[in-house]
């Protein structure tokens, strides 16, 4: 299981729509090293002048990345967090993540870092399982 669903939520979830504020706070708590590295990595995008932040740090266990791929591979919580801190993200393999300013989205930086030619020299032996 990706999410540790409270039992109020799950019973909001099955009765309605689910308030934004409270989903963000379930993948805050079932997922902190991927809600707490796209929060690092937004504050350095904005506290920068560069076009994007991105990490390129393998988690530090199975653990962590885990966490990276089920927050990442989930167009629910993908989104939630691209709203949530106001950023595109982007996701390269197993730890490589980048935020992007929303409307940075298709433009050249962008396009180039979502590029099969960036995917391809992204790779090492060292990640082929990850």
């Amino acid at each position: 299981m990706s999410l540790d669903v409270s039992p109020q939520l799950l019973a909001q979830a099955e009765n309605g729509e689910v308030r934004e504020r409270d989903f963000v706070e379930t993948v805050r708590t079932s997922l902190p090293y991927a809600y707490d590295l796209i929060a690092r990595l937004t504050t350095e995008l904005r506290a920068g002048d560069r076009e994007f932040a991105d990490n390129q740090t393998p988690p530090p266990s199975e653990l962590e990345r885990g966490q990276l791929l089920r927050a990442l591979s989930s167009d629910a919580i993908r989104g939630c967090l691209e709203r949530h801190f106001g950023v595109a993200l982007a996701f390269q393999n197993c730890h490589r993540v980048a935020v992007f300013p929303p409307g940075a989205r298709g433009g050249a930086t962008h396009a180039r870092f979502t590029s099969p030619r960036a995917q391809l020299l992204n790779q090492s032996p060292e990640l082929r399982d990850c």
